[in-house]
């Protein structure tokens, strides 16, 4: 089902930014947004593009008590034959709707999300950047709006999209990043909300992500919350490794995000044969392998920076460098093979893209 989408055009259209090699990430937002609501009777209703801007909000909202809020990234991309396009929109929107579940909010229709997407980015058209490495990265949320306290399941909800023209995620850009393993704080357990997008696992991970960065580390990488020994993800990425030639990337327990590019990583992956291990992968595994130097390869996966090397890895007091701080042979290939795709400049042979229109 397609959803009504009212369209009200701004009347003050915001400068473009001029010099995309400086866009960074998530720091400029385009001209319009997209607002719908939810209330039990009437189901999602009052779909409209307007200006965007800030939203009203009841001070005693559930999101803001309770932390009901959900979230996904992804991106549009400006082709080499100039048209706009989407990378996997159907698993982004799939996988909302496994957040939402997890959180009490109410289900988007799948082909319906999937129209208002490419309305809004057809609406936006202008803002897709230009620039190599560059893209316009969409922000749909959704957040529990009941406008009373009480903890109990969401009864009215808001469901949005923004969009904001980026380019690398990290000021790395695809330069290897300095990962600290972290043992003290946990990110998610399995029966928590791992497995979800939602804002209350980042916020959870802020300490430890603050801890990391004044000690010279890019990222946090996460172990379990039971055992504290088995590897999960990176802050904002999923995480893979080769090890004597196989890839292992830890297996999704409930606890781990199952990211869109990281399944795109693995069916790349065991097209060119590589033996691919979704398992437990502890992190003294990890560490012996370092050690008699079979840890060839180390990078993150996920929408915002693509495919991200790992150039060194730091674990109670002890710092391993991995790939002599140089990009792997399989890590640039992932990243040639996954932003050629999406940037048209490779045959998409999968049905990853979805055409939204010409630029």
């Amino acid at each position: 089902m397609k959803y009504d989408i009212k369209i009200t055009k701004t009347t003050e259209p915001k400068n473009k930014p001029q010099d995309e090699s400086k866009l960074g990430f998530g720091k400029v937002f385009t001209d319009h947004m997209f607002i719908m609501d939810y209330n039990d009777e009437q189901g999602w209703h009052d779909g409209r593009i307007v200006p965007f801007g800030p939203m009203p909000i009841h001070p005693a909202s559930t999101v803001l008590h309770y932390g009901a809020e959900i979230f996904e990234g992804m991106k549009a991309y400006r082709t080499v034959d100039n048209e706009i396009c989407l990378f996997r929109p159907m698993d982004n929107i799939r996988r909302l709707n496994d957040s939402a579940e997890r959180l009490c909010l109410p289900l988007l229709d799948e082909e319906g999300c999937l129209d208002i997407l490419k309305t809004i980015v057809e609406i936006e058209k202008d803002w897709v950047p230009k620039a190599e490495g560059t893209s316009l990265y969409l922000r749909p949320y959704m957040f529990g709006n009941d406008p009373h306290l009480g903890v109990h399941a969401v009864h009215n909800a808001t469901f949005v999209v923004i969009c904001s023209p980026v380019g690398a995620y990290y000021a790395e850009g695809i330069n290897p990043v300095k990962i600290a393993i972290e043992s003290t704080d946990v990110r998610a357990v399995k029966g928590g909300t791992g497995y979800a997008k939602c804002g209350g696992n980042y916020a959870a991970s802020l300490r430890a992500g603050q801890k990391a960065e004044l000690a010279g580390y890019t990222q946090v990488l996460w172990l379990d919350g039971v055992h504290r020994k088995y590897i999960e993800e990176v802050g904002s990425m999923n995480v893979m490794f080769k090890v004597d030639g196989k890839i292992i990337t830890p297996e999704l327990t409930g606890s781990v995000l199952p990211g869109v590019t990281r399944r795109s990583c693995i069916a790349l992956l065991k097209e060119w044969g590589y033996e691919v291990e979704e398992r437990l992968f502890s992190v003294q595994e990890l560490f012996e392998a370092a050690k008699n130097g079979k840890l060839e390869e180390a990078w993150g996966t996920g929408t915002a920076a693509v495919v991200s090397p790992i150039g060194q890895l730091f674990y109670e007091g002890e710092a391993y460098t991995v790939s002599n701080n140089l990009i792997g042979e399989v890590t640039q290939k992932l990243y040639d093979n996954l932003t050629g795709i999406q940037w048209g400049k490779i045959k998409d042979e999968h049905n990853w893209i979805v055409k939204v229109c010409n630029g």
